[in-house]
């Protein structure tokens, strides 16, 4: 599976919905470049960043982390550069790195989830590491004639939930934030994706990209998720 095209600047590897892989972003500026999620394990960045440079692109300056969850960051001890996530980001993996420490912590996500026990399949150990740089509202970095602004949201589907906007290229970065809470029995809290359709109401962008799909037109996504309310 290789590298596509979204707008000039943005490129993505898709999801891989056999192994439940979400989709990793590019952003491309005249100085640095941004990741969005560093990856469910090492061989998910590795097959990333080997598409990167089948493309010319050099590996990420910056990646920015959505959420916590181990799909989106479990390959975060293999990525170059800097990364970036909410404070509540750390905070949950720091949580994650102490269940790690029990040697069987990994056969009990395998047991737990059949996507986990195909990407790790014969690993017997996990390298959980956290975020280099904490925010904890908002930041904005500047890429060389590409921003990318960095914000929480409230979501019904992780409390860290992180979103990127790119304005230049009318693009918005939701990772998972639009699904339900699957580490609370697939809960989903009504008043909080109302909050999260009027904050995506309220952002001027063409596409809603989301980890686990193709990206969507910001019309086609706020059309389903009236339907959820």
């Amino acid at each position: 599976m290789g590298l596509k095209n979204l707008t000039k600047n943005i490129y993505f590897l898709p999801h891989e919905p056999e192994v439940d892989r979400p989709m990793l972003a590019y952003v491309k500026g005249d100085k640095f470049s941004l990741a969005v999620d560093a990856g469910y394990s090492k061989k998910h960045v590795q097959d990333f960043y080997r598409a990167l440079r089948s493309c010319d692109l050099k590996e990420p300056d910056f990646t920015v982390i959505t959420h916590w969850h181990y799909d989106h960051t479990f390959g975060l001890h293999d990525i170059s550069g800097v990364s970036i996530a909410h404070q509540k980001t750390n905070l949950f993996l720091r949580e994650q790195q102490d269940r790690a420490n029990d040697k069987k912590y990994i056969d009990i996500l395998k047991k737990d989830d059949t996507h986990f026990a195909k990407e790790y399949a014969g690993e017997n150990e996990l390298n959980i590491v956290i975020a280099d740089i904490e925010y904890v509202e908002k930041m904005t970095l500047n890429l060389g004639n590409i921003t990318a602004h960095i914000f929480h949201t409230v979501s019904p589907h992780s409390e860290d939930t992180t979103c990127i906007y790119i304005p230049e290229e009318k693009v918005l970065f939701l990772g998972d934030s639009t699904s339900e809470d699957f580490f609370n029995g697939g809960y989903m809290d009504k008043r909080k994706l109302q909050h999260l359709i009027e904050r995506i109401y309220s952002i001027d962008c063409d596409y809603c990209v989301l980890s686990h799909c193709e990206p969507l037109k910001k019309n086609e996504l706020l059309a389903y998720l009236n339907t959820l309310k």
